[in-house]
């Protein structure tokens, strides 16, 4: 007797393989000031084994929006054809000049809800004020109250002394102002020369050292974040940035409604949701790639909502010749 299929029992181990694909393929590039070729080989990996997944694909977020190689674009199907519909948000290579230089917290991460069971927000190309911080502080903080105000909540609800804190932020011009508030509480700021997503992720764990992420990135990164916040139970809150008046018209066009709302973990990332994230060089949340005599090492994190499973896996693979 044949036994029916269970087309969503294992995707989540499936994108584990996924996000170690890719890399492993970037993982040669490390500190070889090529970020081009770093992220053709993270994405060309992805997409490998994205397409041998029993699965009918489409990239919600990607890296661009037209058929354009080394991308994987907005739109493109992936998938041997058979199995689910499943949305799909990646970013294959998080932090290309983290991979360049040989800094921390590069790392191959992937977001995946099917059809039918959950929603992935098709965030617009723009920026994304973000505030994520872990479970203790779910319905206490809020992004609309001023940082220094946050500070104390966030403090006040992990049984931490303002002081012990330790924030997140990109090193930008653009948050000169919230560092400083950020100081001036009393609470201590881990800075981030690129790539917000690592740190982000890492403010959901109570051993990672970081405590919150704030500030303003991208709005693509924002909801693969997301991916990751539901499935852990943090909270995170977010405000869409614009620099342009064609942006707000394009967000308008993809998300609707009032563009200045306060978006919640749920409008951005929503139901069975799957998350995979390996590590390409070591950092807040994992560590990188790492070689032996024969073989590599890879440091991943798994994620799925709809039975709160976090999976800390360590990989071998053999290395051909």
């Amino acid at each position: 007797m044949e036994l029916p299929q269970n087309h969503s029992h294992n995707h989540h181990l499936d994108f584990l393989a996924v996000t170690e694909a890719a890399a492993l393929a970037s993982a040669p590039w490390v500190g070889k000031g090529d970020r081009h070729n770093a992220d053709e080989a993270a994405c060309s990996g992805m997409r490998r084994v994205l397409n041998e997944l029993e699965m009918c694909g489409t990239i919600c977020i990607g890296e661009g929006e037209r058929d354009e190689a080394p991308m994987l674009y907005i739109g493109e199907t992936l998938g041997n054809g058979d199995g689910p519909n499943i949305q799909i948000a990646v970013d294959p290579l998080e932090g290309t000049n983290l991979c360049a230089n040989g800094t921390p917290n590069a790392i191959s991460v992937l977001a995946a809800v099917i059809e039918g069971e959950g929603t992935l927000m098709h965030a617009p190309d723009c920026y994304m004020e973000k505030l994520v911080t872990g479970k203790e502080c779910r319905g206490i903080v809020d992004i609309t109250l001023p940082p220094r105000v946050n500070v104390r909540l966030m403090a006040k609800a992990m049984g931490k002394d303002v002081d012990e804190l330790i924030i997140g932020v990109l090193d930008r011009p653009r948050h000169e102002a919230l560092i400083g508030e950020i100081r001036s509480a009393g609470a201590r700021v881990h800075l981030i020369p690129d790539g917000d997503l690592s740190v982000a992720i890492a403010a959901l764990d109570p051993d990672s050292g970081v405590d919150a992420l704030m500030g303003v990135g991208g709005a693509p990164e924002g909801v693969i974040t997301a991916a990751a916040v539901l499935c852990c139970g943090g909270e995170m809150q977010a405000r869409l940035r614009f620099t342009t008046d064609d942006q707000r018209k394009r967000a308008q066009d993809m998300v609707g409604g009032d563009l200045d709302r306060v978006f919640s973990t749920r409008d951005l990332a929503d139901g069975n949701v799957m998350f995979s994230a390996t590590g390409i060089t070591s950092g807040d949340l994992l560590k990188g790639v790492r070689y032996r005599r024969g073989y590599a090492l890879t440091d991943s994190i798994i994620m799925r909502c709809k039975t709160g499973t976090i999976r800390r896996i360590e990989t071998t693979h053999l290395l051909t010749a």
